[in-house]
């Protein structure tokens, strides 16, 4: 097989209907999965806080600011830009994500990924999620921005 028709059937193989149908819907059922994960693993991580807000006197507890951001930024880092493209909650519905040009997605990607996420509902409003129904990928607006999208595992 030619590095040309290999280079095609790997872009074919993100055109294929069949790897869009129900994603919105699956990826709306994982991103409340992920959330439930990121919200059941601060929970160990909050009593650590207050253990270590004690020890310092209350200076610890200031870390109460920042902690499910720096949960969800480790969460979606090591699941989503590991070996499996994919939050534990994508992997339950079905789904990964894939960037355009074929290379894995890596950590840092993936952390950018979340936080364009949240930048993006948070100035543009929760509204921005409605392109998701206009792109033929079904892609958000971190998607677009980014070069990836979310595709059914095999």
């Amino acid at each position: 097989m030619s590095e040309h028709s290999a280079q095609f059937q790997e872009r074919d193989a993100y055109t294929a209907d069949r790897l869009y149908d129900g994603v919105r819907r699956r990826r709306m059922a994982a991103f409340v999965l992920d959330y439930a994960i990121v919200l059941l693993l601060s929970v160990p991580t909050a009593l650590i806080v207050f253990l270590f807000g004690i020890v310092t006197l209350g200076l610890g507890w200031l870390l109460y600011g920042i902690l499910l951001p720096v949960i969800a930024i480790v969460y979606i880092g090591t699941t989503m830009g590991g070996r499996s493209q994919a939050t534990l909650g994508m992997r339950m519905a079905g789904l990964r994500l894939v960037r355009l040009d074929g290379v894995l997605v890596d950590p840092i990607l993936a952390i950018l990924h979340g936080v364009v996420f949240w930048a993006s509902n948070a100035v543009l409003t929760p509204f921005i999620l409605l392109v998701g129904l206009f792109t033929p990928r079904k892609q958000l607006l971190q998607d677009l921005l980014l070069g990836t999208v979310v595709v059914r595992d095999r």
